[in-house]
C-alpha cells in the first residue's frame, strides 16, 4: 500500500471514530475536543485547494509577467497549507499514547482488529468530521486538477485561436530589434533583415518579420497582393508553418543552373518558400505558404505595415486555418 493510501485510510478511519463505540473496550483514552483546531484545519484545507484552483488559472490564462513565479507560488501555497494541516491534525487533533512495550507482530486477525481501533479512537477529539472530510476532499480533488494541469501546455486550452494573434495592423512601423525605425531606402538586395513591430512586445510569435528586396519585375505575387511589396520591398513572418522555428537563411542564386531564385530557407528542417510567389512553399516538410505582411512607405521614408499578416504565424498544428490572423495589441 502506498503512503498516500495509508495516510487517507487513516484518516478517514479516524474520522470515522465513534462507529464501534460500545462494542469494544477503548484501548486509547478519549481526548478533549478541540474546535478552535479543526475550525483551523478546514481554513488550511480550504485555501490548499483555493491555491492550486489559483495555480490552474494561472496555467491556463495565457501570458501574464513572471508567470512561472506565480505557479511556483500558487502550487507551492497549496501544498505547505495541506502540510500544516495535515502537522495540526497530528499534533492537536490525534490522541497520543505511549507504550511501554512493541506491537505484536499484525498476523491475526484479532490484532489487526485492535489495530484498527487504537487508529479509530485516536481520532475521538473530532467534532466536525464531515465538514473537515468535505474540505480534505475539495483541497485533494484541487490538487489532482493541478497535477493534470500541465497538459495545457500541449495547446491553447481556453481560446482556441491564441496561435492567431498578431501584434500588427495597418500603420505599424518596422523597426530593428533596438527600436531604430527601418528606411525604405536601407533595404538592400540580396541581403536578409528581421524586423519587429514598433511597441510591440518581441515575443509574440507572430512579431518577428523578415525583409528582403527582390526585382518589382520577378515578383508573381497573387493578384489581391499586387500592392504589398512597394519598390520590391517584401516582408515574411520569420516563423516557419512547419515546427515553428526561425527562417534564418536567406538563399540567393549564387549558383543559377541548382539555385534558380531566391529563397528563405529554414535550417532546421530545410522548408523552402518562394519570397517572389507570396511566400509559397517549394521544398521541404512545411505544410501551407509563409504568411506575408503587406508594407506601404510613409512620408518620412520608413516601412509601415499596410495590413495585418495573411494568415495565422507559427507552425501548422489543427486549426491554424479554420481563421485568419487576428490583431491583438499585447
Amino acid at each position: 500500500m502506498s503512503r498516500f493510501r495509508k495516510a487517507a485510510f487513516v484518516l478517514g478511519t479516524m474520522l470515522g471514530a465513534g462507529r464501534g463505540k460500545g462494542k469494544r473496550k477503548r484501548i486509547v483514552e478519549e481526548g478533549e475536543p478541540s474546535p478552535g483546531a479543526e475550525l483551523v484545519v478546514v481554513a488550511l484545507l480550504l485555501l490548499s485547494a483555493l491555491f492550486a484552483i489559483g495555480f490552474i488559472v494561472v496555467l491556463a490564462t495565457g501570458s501574464w509577467p513572471r508567470r512561472t513565479q506565480y505557479e511556483g507560488i500558487a502550487l507551492g501555497g497549496s501544498l505547505g497549507l495541506m502540510a500544516f494541516a495535515l502537522i495540526l491534525i497530528g499534533k492537536q487533533l490525534v490522541v497520543s499514547e505511549e507504550l511501554t512495550e512493541e506491537y505484536p507482530e499484525p498476523e491475526h486477525p484479532e490484532v489487526q482488529g485492535e489495530v484498527t481501533q487504537i487508529v479509530r479512537e485516536s481520532g475521538s477529539r473530532f467534532t466536525r468530521k464531515r465538514l473537515i472530510k468535505g474540505a480534505a476532499g475539495a483541497a485533494l480533488g484541487a490538487l489532482g486538477l493541478a497535477a493534470i494541469a500541465p497538459a495545457i501546455g500541449f495547446g491553447p486550452a481556453l481560446d482556441p485561436f491564441e496561435l492567431n494573434w498578431t501584434p500588427w495592423r495597418r500603420g505599424k512601423r518596422l523597426v530593428r530589434e533596438d527600436g531604430t525605425p527601418i528606411k525604405a531606402s536601407e533595404i538592400e538586395t540580396e541581403t536578409f533583415y528581421t524586423a519587429f513591430p514598433e511597441h510591440s512586445t518581441h515575443k509574440d510569435i507572430a512579431a518577428p518579420i523578415v525583409i528582403i528586396r527582390l526585382d518589382p519585375s520577378a515578383l508573381r505575387l497573387p493578384r489581391s497582393r499586387r500592392g504589398w511589396a512597394p519598390g520590391g520591398i517584401l516582408a515574411y513572418s520569420k516563423i516557419c508553418t512547419h515546427a515553428g522555428c526561425a527562417i534564418a537563411l536567406y538563399r540567393k542564386p549564387t549558383f543559377p543552373p541548382v539555385q534558380p531564385k531566391p529563397a528563405l530557407v529554414c535550417p532546421c528542417h530545410y522548408s523552402t518558400f518562394d519570397p517572389a510567389d507570396g511566400g509559397k512553399v517549394i521544398f521541404g516538410p512545411a505544410g501551407r505558404d509563409l504568411p506575408q505582411l503587406p508594407l506601404m512607405v510613409d512620408r518620412q521614408g520608413h516601412l509601415r505595415a499596410a495590413g495585418n499578416l495573411s494568415g495565422p504565424a507559427g507552425p501548422s498544428w489543427w486549426g491554424s486555418r479554420m481563421k485568419g490572423a487576428i490583431y491583438q495589441e499585447r
